[in-house]
């Protein structure tokens, strides 16, 4: 009995409470993180095709192919419930939720089988998955290769259709390059120079001179931007070439253009080294590629862009004014009542919803702010708004608001843990007060200043409620970093993962199409909050190594 009241009044069972709360939150995110990965990455694994003979609704029997995503077992009388005759003596039947693609043939990529309809099922070799720009893949067999418009004798068609696809992905994309960076750079230097016009316009020195020197620029783009689109008319004729002939499992024959198929492989001859092949390039293209189909397919290259380059642009608008505020509440603000007032301010201002935020960036930032910009230096775009309307400098600088709260508090704690003997030692060697803030004490704080801008990043990283009042869109048609003058667009809109999240998530029309998408991108989210994090706490490290000495 003794022993176990000095056990507890020593204090043990505290410690043994702290480390099992710590060792369930271990587990919990290590659970919730292995979750998202194994939905997240499997959907990047080639599944299996099958082919099963299903008796349908009027009695008879069809053929189905798909990939099988996954099986649950329901209650029969549920399934009665619904209409669907089951034997009285079966109590649970198995039923299996079958992608069959062609969302083109049948309107819809899913559909559910019960285990009891199925009355055959196989694994042929030669089935084919056609990963198509729109509509989905398609799940068939190839029956053969056209070549503009003439059957292309071979005696293997797979290796035809390997080359052939090659042919065409290099094709794509010369087309990409020369639409978005030759292309789409004439647009934008022919949009800047219709600006110029209006403005010497407005400010009425659109002179003789200056409308020729004009229309010579102008000339000399419009006859880029015609060789630029005879090269495009040119390379769309080549795309069109080939088609390929494929057969349904309702024995139809269907003909694509090979413009449109991205990629073409057959599952069930694959072996785990080309599978894991597969899934690296599949990984690959998600993390490279644009969003299709509404989101729904592709990849989310612009998302992730936007994410990063919107995180650092936050970092550089809040360390320094989180810095000053710090600075100034310990160093040179009198600790009196009003101090006091201003920390409880700060810290109340951790705990206002992020939504807040986002509103008073609408209205103070873009309408207020934005809209003075737009009147007083882009008077020639109006009335169409250029920083009076949502872009990456006013969710940046939003963000920047909200997390400002958590870089103070820090920095304060960074401050308030340096000796005062520091101070004064420093004072007394005849250094003056900004000497000794800004030669001793701000490096000494550097770890805590660190640590708060660890928090800031990641807690912007997740955000979504304001930026979806400040800039964020589902797709933005250009990238805020470019090689067009000045390079880095602040006005422009870009795409966010948590907003991604939240539209393939909430508004995407095909669910289970949707589903392991989110999972990817929520993993991808994930990686990069902490990446960031780790680059952040790897300095704070090594700064806290290079003043441990001075703080004792």
């Amino acid at each position: 009995m003794d022993g176990f009241r000095k056990w507890l009044s020593g204090g043990m069972p505290w410690i043994w409470l702290q480390a099992a709360a710590v060792a369930a939150c271990i587990l919990l995110v290590a659970g919730l993180l292995a979750l998202i990965g194994w939905r997240g990455l499997g959907h990047f694994w080639p599944s299996g095709l099958h082919e099963w003979t299903v008796r349908g609704a009027d009695g008879g029997q069809h053929l189905m192919v798909g990939q099988l995503r996954r099986s649950e077992t329901v209650s029969a009388e549920r399934l009665r419930e619904a209409g669907r005759e089951l034997p009285e003596e079966m109590e649970t039947v198995t039923r299996h939720l079958v992608k069959v693609g062609n969302r083109d043939l049948y309107g819809q990529d899913f559909t559910w089988v019960l285990e009891p309809d199925i009355l055959a099922r196989s694994q042929p070799r030669s089935l084919v998955v056609l990963q198509r720009e729109t509509w989905g893949d398609f799940f068939g067999w190839l029956v053969g290769l056209e070549e503009e418009g003439a059957l292309v004798v071979t005696d293997d068609a797979w290796s035809e259709l390997g080359q052939r696809l090659a042919r065409t992905t290099e094709l794509r994309a010369q087309i990409d390059t020369l639409e978005r960076d030759v292309i789409g750079s004439i647009n934008y230097r022919l949009e800047r120079l219709r600006l110029e016009e209006r403005r010497l316009e407005l400010d009425d020195r659109l002179g003789g001179e200056a409308h020729a020197e004009l229309q010579t620029e102008r000339a000399a783009l419009q006859s880029e931007f015609d060789t630029a689109v005879a090269d495009l008319e040119s390379l769309y004729d080549d795309i069109a070439r080939d088609s390929v002939i494929m057969r349904d499992s309702g024995g139809d024959e269907q003909r694509y253009p090979l413009s449109g198929v991205l990629d073409a492989w057959q599952p069930n001859t694959m072996g785990a080294r080309q599978k894991t092949r597969h899934w690296l390039g599949s990984a690959w293209r998600f993390l490279a590629d644009d969003p299709r189909e509404a989101n729904t397919e592709g990849g989310i290259f612009p998302a992730l862009y936007g994410t990063v380059l919107m995180v650092m642009l936050m970092t550089v608008f809040v360390t320094p004014l989180g810095v000053i505020g710090a600075v100034y509440l310990r160093e040179y603000a009198p600790q009196g009542a009003f101090t006091s007032f201003l920390r409880i301010a700060v810290n109340n201002l951790a705990g206002v919803p992020s939504i807040v935020y986002g509103v008073f960036g609408l209205g103070f930032f873009i309408y207020t702010v934005g809209g003075g910009i737009d009147r007083l230096f882009f008077s020639e775009a109006l009335p169409a708004p250029t920083f009076g309307t949502g872009g990456l400098f006013w969710a940046a600088l939003t963000l920047a608001l909200l997390t400002l709260p958590v870089v103070i508090v820090s920095t304060e704690e960074g401050l308030a843990r340096i000796p005062r003997t520091i101070r004064e030692g420093s004072l007394a060697l005849g250094a003056t007060r900004w000497e000794t803030l800004w030669r001793t004490i701000l490096p000494m704080a550097t770890p805590g200043i660190l640590t708060g801008v660890i928090l800031a990043v990641a807690r912007a990283a997740g955000e979504v409620a304001p930026l979806m009042l400040v800039g964020v869109v589902k797709l933005a048609p250009s990238l805020p970093l470019d090689g067009d003058f000045p390079y880095v667009h602040f006005e422009r809109k870009f795409m966010h993962l948590g907003f991604h999240i939240y539209d393939v998530g909430f508004q995407s029309p095909n669910v289970e199409a949707a589903r392991p998408l989110v999972y990817a991108t929520a993993l991808l989210l994930v990686i990069i909050t902490l990446l960031l994090n780790l680059v952040a706490i790897g300095i704070r490290n090594r700064l806290r190594e290079r003043y441990r000495g001075l703080e004792t």
